[in-house]
């Protein structure tokens, strides 16, 4: 298992190695591509698995949606496909750390180590906000929302004591008690969250902003990966993370 990680991360590595030119780009989506498909069968192989029939299921339809969704779209509609993939990435994560939380309070009435439960409310908060924003990213290219910006009195005030009111019920429900409501507020706020972040972003900066929450689908995948103590998972989020933060900034310089 572990020597399929290692491949699977080299194969992560050189991918994104041989994007850098137009020339191997393809090659290196495809390594990449082999690289996840070792990561998940060692990780269907090495977890103790109570029935493989649900993740069967899901393997063919996640696939069937993906390879026809693939094929379809325009090579004009890619930066809105990438933003929906994005969002279902940090979705994915914002789950994975909601069903650890759940287990782990279901099993022992004690506080949980306090790493589990910082990682816990990162992947939560990151990954939710990747999912509502990449959505309304996702619209604004789409046309199915407006492309101008959203603004409203007092906008910036009240994302700022959004922010605040999720740092202050992370420490909360991490150092003091596991309170449930706390908690789902926590979810919802953190959704509310992404929604705000790109409302008053205008459509013609929607690749830069895809690409900002594209790192932080990494960032969700990474802190989910230490969550379940996935090594392959923080692997790739890393990668995803970093790599999406400096395809920020060449972004934001190009455009001024």
């Amino acid at each position: 298992i572990a020597m399929t990680y290692l491949l699977a991360a080299s194969l992560f590595i050189y991918g994104i190695k041989e994007m850098s030119s137009p020339a191997t780009a393809r090659r290196g989506n495809l390594l990449a591509a082999i690289g996840m498909f070792l990561a998940i069968a060692a990780t269907l192989v090495d977890h103790q698995i109570v029935s493989y029939s649900w993740i069967m299921v899901g393997i063919v339809i996640g696939s069937l949606i993906g390879a026809v969704t693939a094929y379809k779209v325009k090579m004009t509609a890619m930066p809105q496909m990438v933003g929906a993939f994005n969002g279902f990435g940090g979705g994915a994560s914002a789950l994975v750390a909601i069903a650890e939380f759940l287990r782990l309070i279901g099993e022992t009435d004690s506080l949980m180590r306090f790493d589990t439960s910082i990682t816990i409310m990162l992947s939560i908060i990151i990954g939710a906000v990747t999912f509502s924003g990449s959505f309304i990213a996702y619209g604004k290219l789409e046309g199915i929302l407006s492309g101008a910006p959203m603004t409203f009195p007092g906008q910036k005030v009240i994302n700022a004591l959004v922010l605040i009111t999720l740092v202050i019920l992370s420490i909360y429900l991490v150092a003091v008690d596991h309170n449930m409501s706390l908690f789902y507020l926590l979810i919802g706020l953190s959704f509310l969250y992404g929604v705000m972040f790109v409302i008053p972003i205008g459509g013609a900066d929607m690749p830069v902003v895809i690409s900002l929450l594209n790192s932080f689908s990494g960032m969700a995948a990474c802190t989910a990966g230490f969550v379940v103590e996935n090594n392959i998972l923080i692997i790739a989020g890393s990668l995803v993370g970093s790599a999406g933060l400096i395809l920020t900034q060449i972004m934001c310089k190009a455009m001024n």
